[in-house]
């Protein structure tokens, strides 16, 4: 049965199984503790050519083009709900790990595709490319389920890194197409659309970034269900006209994000969850979409190959570059070693493999199917040891040295309910909170809520409370074990 072949009323009810299927997978992964995109992956490799449904699907272009969008808000998702004061101490370690760790992965896993793989030097540039941008939304994903709770300026690093590398894998990618198809090309011109993308997207993001929070500061709309829309122009603008002005979108609609979401305006929190809704659909689409490009029949020819490029990846391109990238920083080692465990691989790569087979490049299929088994491998080894090595290298913060003071110039506080508390079961009313701390949102899970005095508190609940700096020892004996 070919896709395209369906009716529409077909089309739209087979979306429909495919999306609850998706929420309905989130719900084993956070009890497996795997990442819900596999489980997405999975669901679009059943419903293929291969699985029992049998779906015909192998428009990759269409595939690249729901990608290239779905990645923009995504990305958009992520710059918005960056903590600018955390983020801004660690920027120039994170930039250092989105342009030096990721060329020195590029090069290291080149020199194994060369060696043992037998692919040309610009082929084997090429696959490291592709291969080299982490995805560090299923880091979160993982972290959240198993209530995982690191050092301070771990989870910034892993989300400054997965936001901005992206562009760096992005413009490689295109770069080493572009010399197999046109061998005599100059590297002068091609240094300089390096030097242009970057700071055009730069430039480009911080004025559509500006624009959105005046429209957000100044615009009184007569319905608040039209602010969302306003967002959704934003980060299409940002995208398309980045990419029209010869500017690299992602990074763009990257710094748009944080340039929005580092003010306080009408609407904002409503804002911020519009985005992450929209972003997880996304992420469903996108990651079905590339599980029904995928044939398991063809993965198994290239499965010892794609182990092999896997552990190298993991073991040694991955943490020799994450070393050089923060060599000149005060990173304990533990640190640098989570932090190279948590690059896991994600969308990025397989979207990025499909721009070879659009370009008719030699050995494109073989790639794809090497970036895709390599993308498998990562989830599911990486992000099912994550919480035990963040443990073995003891990077998550103990009980008694958890901080539960508000931020400065600010009288909220987050804090994540432990299993047998004596909050764990109960119901607000009974919490015996301090008469100077609120409870004003609690999210379970993707939901998110004000709970009234009748809402029983859960193991795992992230809450956020109003209270004052003197309330810290009172709230660590309610919420911690």
């Amino acid at each position: 049965m070919a896709l395209w072949g369906l009716t529409f009323d077909q089309v739209l009810a087979l979306a429909g199984i495919l999306l609850l299927g998706s929420v309905l997978a989130s719900k084993a992964s956070a009890r497996l503790g795997i990442p819900a995109l596999l489980l997405f992956i999975l669901l679009g490799m059943l419903a293929g050519t291969d699985g029992p449904g049998g779906l015909f699907f192998e428009d990759y272009r269409f595939a690249q083009q729901l990608g290239s969008v779905a990645l923009a808000f995504i990305i958009f998702s992520g710059g918005l709900d960056t903590q600018w004061e955390s983020v801004r101490p660690l920027l120039w370690r994170g930039l250092s790990l989105s342009i030096v760790g990721v060329g020195i992965t590029c090069g290291l896993v080149a020199a194994f595709a060369v060696g043992f793989l037998g692919f040309t030097p610009m082929e084997g540039l090429l696959l490291g490319a592709i291969v080299s941008s982490t995805d560090a939304a299923a880091v979160f994903s993982v972290l959240r389920a198993r209530s995982i709770n690191l050092r301070r300026r771990l989870i910034p690093l892993l989300e400054l890194e997965s936001g901005s590398n992206d562009p760096m894998a992005v413009f490689l990618t295109i770069t080493f197409i572009e010399i197999l198809k046109h061998p005599d090309v100059s590297s002068t011109s091609l240094a300089g659309s390096f030097l242009l993308q970057m700071p055009l997207g730069l430039a480009f993001g911080w004025m559509t970034g500006r624009l959105a929070r005046w429209l957000m500061a100044h615009l009184r709309l007569e319905y608040d269900g039209l602010y969302p829309a306003i967002s959704i122009s934003m980060v299409l603008l940002t995208f398309g006209g980045s990419h029209a002005v010869g500017g690299n979108g992602y990074l763009a609609v990257y710094v748009s994000g944080l340039v929005l979401g580092k003010t306080n305006f009408l609407h904002r929190m409503s804002l911020i969850q519009f985005h992450d809704g929209l972003a997880w659909l996304m992420q469903i689409a996108m990651f079905i979409t590339l599980g029904l490009l995928s044939y398991p029949s063809k993965l198994m020819p290239v499965a010892g190959v794609g182990l092999l490029l896997a552990s190298f990846l993991v073991f040694l391109a991955r943490p020799f570059a994450v070393y050089v990238a923060l060599l000149f920083t005060k990173m304990r080692r533990r640190e640098r070693l989570f932090i190279a465990w948590g690059g896991l691989r994600g969308a990025v790569p397989i979207i990025l493999a499909t721009f070879p087979l659009l370009a008719n490049i030699p050995r494109a299929e073989t790639m794809f199917h090497l970036v895709f088994f390599v993308v498998l491998v990562s989830l599911l080894l990486q992000s099912t040891t994550l919480p035990l090595v963040a443990r073995w290298l003891g990077v998550v913060v103990p009980p008694s040295q958890r901080s539960f003071l508000p931020k400065a110039g600010s009288d909220l506080v987050e804090i994540t309910v432990e299993p047998g508390s004596r909050a764990d079961g109960q119901m607000v009313v009974n919490l015996g909170l301090p008469h100077t701390a609120l409870l004003v949102l609690l999210r379970r899970n993707d939901s998110s809520y004000v709970p009234r005095g009748s809402t029983v508190i859960q193991a795992g609940d992230l809450i956020t409370l109003a209270t004052r700096k003197q309330d810290g020892a009172e709230l660590q004996k309610v919420f911690l074990s």
